[in-house]
């Protein structure tokens, strides 16, 4: 089946950038989204999956988050091609034998809190990855997490950040976690800066002008990883 998977884990945070260029290029999906009881079908049947961030952990045990990490676990097991983002890498890093545990300190919106601009730097394999095919060493990131990844060793380091190290992790050959967001879009940073109760207290102004300082190479980096992952499920020709 030539079609991608896509499951939310609360309905604002959708699909953004990955849902505008499915229908450039024509390419058929489901949308799961499992803050409305959606369950996610049997993952096999699909070229491959993405699983969007969330408010949940992945140490949950509620039973939205033992169904998603029972499937993840299935994915990864069929060699399906998975990617996650911001929860979703979490789901995966513990589906396959990995712990997720409390930040340091948590990272929100653009900048470190010395000021700094959050950035993910891609190690050397990183540099290789073909998920990263066309992109820079350094990016410039939005964060909006207050967990991280404690990896197991036969996973595979891509990105690191300067708060939490394990920005970026694959699992197998086709199988990536992000722990930063590359998929929003203008229209979903406004609606989180009035949902997400870290982005509230912070000055929505100055976080809207922020996102239109860096939008430019923001989008051609999230629109290249995105192209990029839909080459591997076989989805467009890079």
């Amino acid at each position: 089946m030539k079609k991608l998977l896509i499951v939310e884990n609360i309905s604002h945070e959708e699909p953004g950038l990955l849902g505008n260029l499915l229908q450039e290029q024509g390419i058929d999906f489901e949308l799961c989204d499992l803050s409305s009881g959606d369950l996610i079908p049997d993952t096999r049947s699909y070229s491959g999956i993405v699983v969007l961030g969330g408010p949940q952990s992945a140490n949950d045990t509620s039973p939205q988050i033992i169904h998603e990490l029972q499937r993840v676990r299935e994915t990864l097991d069929a060699g399906i091609p998975y990617l996650g983002i911001c929860l979703g890498l979490q789901v995966m890093v513990k589906a396959a034998g990995g712990k997720v545990v409390p930040c340091p300190m948590k990272e929100t919106g653009f900048h470190e809190p010395d000021g700094a601009p959050y950035t993910v730097r891609l190690t050397p394999e990183g540099l290789l990855d073909p998920l990263f095919r066309g992109l820079p060493e350094n990016l410039r990131v939005f964060q909006l997490h207050g967990e991280t990844v404690v990896p197991t060793h036969d996973m595979t380091l891509l990105g690191t950040g300067k708060g939490c190290r394990y920005q970026v992790m694959r699992v197998g050959s086709n199988a990536w976690g992000l722990q930063c967001h590359f998929e929003m879009t203008r229209e979903m940073f406004e609606t989180w800066t009035l949902t997400d109760p870290d982005l509230i207290s912070m000055n929505r102004d100055e976080l809207l002008a922020e996102f239109d300082r860096i939008h430019a190479g923001y989008t051609d980096s999230g629109r290249t990883i995105l192209l990029n992952f839909l080459a591997a499920c076989g989805l467009v020709r890079r």
